[in-house]
């Protein structure tokens, strides 16, 4: 198959939310996606209308099979792969004393061994070509909330593989992390005007301010001296100081 001209991308967690948002986007700028997601997330529904551009891979990402399966499925389709979006992710709050061990290796798989193993089968068609990793954290890695010891475990864990792959990959694949606060992926309307001006920006985060974000880390042209970063994109939280009166 000719390599086509148009960059291709995986991204997870491609059914709703942030995910969906950047899929949207990157399929919207010209972008090839495949768009990895569980099965009942009804991928092959939402993406339909993109049919010439857009793949489906329904799976676990925590699966190393999945992993392999999407890569090849990039391949495949559509001859090359330039980026990785690793945003899948999931959050048990409940108590530590009430946190079993089948509850941390859920969180831990999803939200940090999948990125490991989507770079493992993604490292040589994105060294061939000098393509990027962006990893989705959370501010979490860096505050907490009680009872969220898993989520913050992986979501630190995610920031600190993204520098270890960074320098492991460089010069040839850049990785970089997002970390967002509170976006609000749905009824953005229905939230309080106390929410908003908590926030240092004046308002809670969309999707779309993520989004930007990672379009930028994925354009060489404009990024290509960005490796191994965070980005905090949390309308200004984690520097807020806060004591209770």
């Amino acid at each position: 198959m000719a390599r086509p001209a148009r960059p291709v991308a995986v991204v997870t967690g491609a059914a709703k939310g942030i995910g969906r948002a950047i899929a949207h986007h990157l399929l919207d700028a010209g972008w090839c996606v495949v768009a990895l997601d569980l099965p009942k997330a009804r991928l092959v529904q939402q993406y339909r209308s993109w049919a010439r551009s857009a793949a489906t891979v329904e799976g676990d990402v925590a699966d190393e099979e999945i992993a392999d399966s999407a890569v090849r499925t990039a391949l495949e389709r559509f001859g090359r792969l330039d980026a990785v979006v690793s945003n899948a992710g999931v959050l048990i709050r409940r108590p530590i004393r009430r946190l079993t061990l089948d509850d941390w290796r859920r969180v831990i798989d999803t939200n940090l061994t999948a990125t490991f193993l989507l770079a493992r089968a993604a490292a040589r068609p994105l060294r061939v070509s000098k393509g990027s990793i962006v990893t989705i954290a959370s501010t979490r890695a860096l505050m907490s909330e009680p009872n969220t010891e898993t989520y913050a475990a992986s979501k630190g864990g995610l920031v600190a593989l993204t520098h270890a792959l960074a320098v492991s990959m460089g010069p040839d694949v850049r990785v970089n992390c997002v970390s967002p606060g509170w976006i609000a992926t749905t009824e953005y309307n229905k939230l309080k005007r106390r929410d908003h001006m908590q926030h240092p920006a004046g308002r809670v985060g969309k999707p779309q301010d993520v989004v930007e974000v990672v379009a930028f880390l994925l354009d060489r042209e404009k990024s290509g001296f960005v490796t191994g970063a965070n980005f905090v994109v949390d309308g200004g939280m984690t520097r807020k100081l806060v004591y209770e009166e």
